[in-house]
Order: structure tokens, then sequence, then C-alpha cells
């Protein structure tokens, strides 16, 4: 059956020119204030998911999405050495999810030149993905004497690509030095955390906790075994499962349990404050829907007003309430759809804007990155367009009860 309710608000905001009617100021600034609310949603939600991503890809790139160390680890970075094997990284790499599994060692010292000293942690591993990614000086270590510094200990220490640098680590009994050779610069933008490492190959840094080391042995002396998944969705239930399959098991050397720590467990403080972020957006998009909602009501209260006249013509040709107030709904859910499709165009193209050029910038010290991040995350986006298109005619049904109080006999009695 055709849809004359339609049709005629089709009618009614569209000329015969396909000119649209509804050009009364009220409407004009309702159907802003919805394209306003609607791009305003979804630039939040790129910057959020964004941020959220960024920061969780920058800190997993210093300490992996979960880490297998020994159960008398002190939650510093001078862990307890434990003993893995070749089988064991096996049987961690067919764990589902799992990108890569890597051991590691983490070794606090000081680093020292004629006019500066920092200090740092020196992390030793063979999973350079991360480093290659933010590498803006030079090469990635390849001899034992080799480091990866950041940009940001470089320059505190005026300190480059080629030069040497003294680090000193202490132990129970001692002080050892050693001299490194800086191969290349790295810049992640995570400046607590860049301020921190210096990388070098595992076997430099294995060397310091086991200076008897067998570079044939098919054991690793390490501090720890990183693993990276492909999606951080997964990490709760990856992180369960490699419990369970090693609690109460020892390592090589039967001296030390194993314990598992989550990304999320060794930051609780970024990761407290990315979850915040989440509850700010739900206040946005909440009070956004309600702009929306409201300049929507009053958008087909003005179109309901305008069209009394035509109101009381239907009704003394016999339309029903029901007829009438679809009109209406459908010519409101037209401005919605402009509304909305406009509200998406400007919205994400200011997000593509930020996402290719970086305009925004941010104090790293602060946030953790340099600019605003920008991720397109498309299931949200769809579902706040679906979530707004619903809201948005649900709120329209009330309003529209107006035109069950129009009289047709009073209308052609004002007439």
């Amino acid at each position: 059956m055709p849809n004359n309710e339609l049709k005629i608000a089709s009618r009614l905001y569209y000329s015969s020119q396909g000119q649209e009617r509804n050009s009364r100021p009220a409407v004009r600034v309702a159907l802003a204030g919805m394209i306003v609310g609607v791009m305003v949603m979804i630039v939040t939600i790129c910057i959020v998911i964004g941020f959220k991503q960024t920061v969780a890809r920058k800190v997993a790139g210093f300490g992996a999405h979960i880490q297998l160390v020994s159960f008398e680890n002190n939650n510093t970075y001078d862990l307890q050495p434990i003993e893995v094997s070749d089988s064991l990284l096996a049987r961690l790499r067919a764990y589902e999810h799992v990108r890569a599994v890597a051991p590691f060692v983490t070794k606090p010292g000081m680093l020292k030149t004629d006019s500066a000293f920092h200090g740092m942690v020196l992390k030793g591993t063979d999973y350079w993905d991360f480093f290659a990614a933010n590498l803006v000086e030079g090469a990635l270590p390849e001899q034992n004497n080799q480091v990866l510094i950041s940009r940001l200990m470089a320059n505190s220490m005026q300190l480059g690509v080629g030069q040497n640098v003294l680090a000193y680590f202490v132990d129970d009994t001692d002080i050892r030095a050693r001299r490194f050779v800086i191969s290349g610069i790295y810049d992640s933008g995570f400046a607590q955390l860049d301020d921190l490492f210096l990388i070098s190959p595992l076997s430099t840094a294995e060397r310091l906790i086991n200076s008897n080391r067998d570079d044939s042995s098919q054991l690793f002396i390490v501090s720890g075994v990183e693993i990276l998944l492909d999606d951080i969705r997964y990490l709760e239930e990856t992180a369960d499962r490699i419990y369970f399959a090693t609690v109460n098991h020892l390592d090589e050397n039967g001296y030390h349990a194993y314990y598992v720590q989550t990304l999320k467990e060794q930051n609780p403080a970024v990761f407290a404050w990315l979850d915040l972020l989440d509850m700010n957006v739900v206040v946005i998009i909440i009070l956004m829907l309600l702009v929306a909602g409201f300049n929507i009501v009053s958008g087909l209260i003005i179109m309901i007003l305008d069209g009394v006249q035509l109101i009381g013509t239907l009704k003394a040709l016999g339309a029903n309430n029901r007829f009438v107030r679809r009109i209406f709904i459908y010519q409101a859910a037209l401005l919605i759809g402009k509304g909305i499709l406009w509200g998406n165009i400007l919205g994400l193209g200011l997000a593509a804007i930020q996402y290719f050029t970086h305009l925004i910038p941010l104090e790293a010290n602060t946030y953790y990155v340099s600019y605003v991040p920008i991720e397109f995350a498309w299931t949200w986006i769809i579902a706040l367009n679906i979530l707004t298109i619903g809201i948005s005619l649900l709120i329209l049904l009330l309003p529209s009860l107006i035109v069950t109080k129009i009289s047709p006999a009073k209308v052609m009695h004002f007439e």
C-alpha cells in the first residue's frame, strides 16, 4: 500500500523544485542543534577511543600486555631472575590471540657523562617492533655494546648517535660499569617512560644478571617473559588462561614460582585515568542527546503549529489523528536525517583532519601523548547513530500528541 503520510510529509518538507520549505528560524536552529550534537558525540568517541588505544599501545610497547615473572618479584624493575626454556616460550606462543612472546631483562642503573648523570632502567629484549616504529635517528642495536636511548634522555645528557656513555649497575656486593655505544634514538611520545628506559639486545642485559651466560644454552636466565596480544580486549581472558596453566609451577631450575601480571596491574594509575574518560564520554553523550532531543521537539512543535490549517483540513476530510501524527513525525524524521547526516560529515571530517595533521597538540608530560589521538571506532560510531535516531524518533511521540488536540471546527471558525 502507498504510504500517503510519507508522501504528504515529503511535499511539506520539499517544494516541487526539491528545495526545503523548513526555512523558519526556529526550525533552522533545531537543525543546527542536531548537527552540533551529533558532531560533538562523534568527535568525543574518536578522541577517547584514540586516547585509550594509543596510550595502551605505548605502555604495551615498554612492558607488553602480559608478563610472566617470578612470584617473588618486588614490584620494581630489579626483578628476581627466572630460568625459561624454548619449550615454555613455544607453549605461550600457542595461546589464542598471542601475537608475540619475548624474554626480557630489566636492570636499574645510572648513565654518566663528564657533565651529567641520569637514572635509568636498562631493558634487554630481542623484540624490536615497537622501538623500530618509534626510531627517529640512527639504527637498532646489532652488537652487545650498543644501546637505544630516548630522545628525551639524549637531550638531557647531550648525547647523540655514535657516542659512548658509561652505565653503572649496583649489585649486592659490587658496582658494575659498562661502556655502551648509542646506536639509535627513539621517541615514543610517552615522556614518563621515555625518560626511564635504555634499550639493549637481550644478551647484553642478560649478562648483568648472569655473568656465566652460555650463548649455546637453550635456557634463558631473564627477568621474565613478555606476551603481546593482537587485541587488548582479550587481555583478562588470556591472562587467566596463562595464570591457571602456570600457577604452582616452578621455573626450569626449580627454584622460583611463576607469577602472571597484566598491563593494567603494572600501570594502575594510567588505566584508572583512562577509565575516567569513559565516564566523561557517557556524560557528554547524554547531554548531547538531551540537547538534540530538545531541538527536535521544538522543531516538531513549530512544524505542527505552522501546519494547523492543514491539520484542520485533513481532519475535516476524514483523516484520523494517527494519520495526521504520522505526517509530522515523518516530516521531523527528515529533519533528523539531515541533522545526523551533516553531523556525521562534520564530525568525521574534523576527526580526519586531526588524524592526518595532528593539528591540536598536547603536553606529553601530562597526557602521555604529544597530540590529540584519533581512532575511528566504526562500531561505536554506527551504534551512536542508531541510538540517536532511535531516541530522537521516540521523543517525537509525545509532542505529536498536540495533533489530537486540534479541532477542525475551531480551525475553520478561526479562518
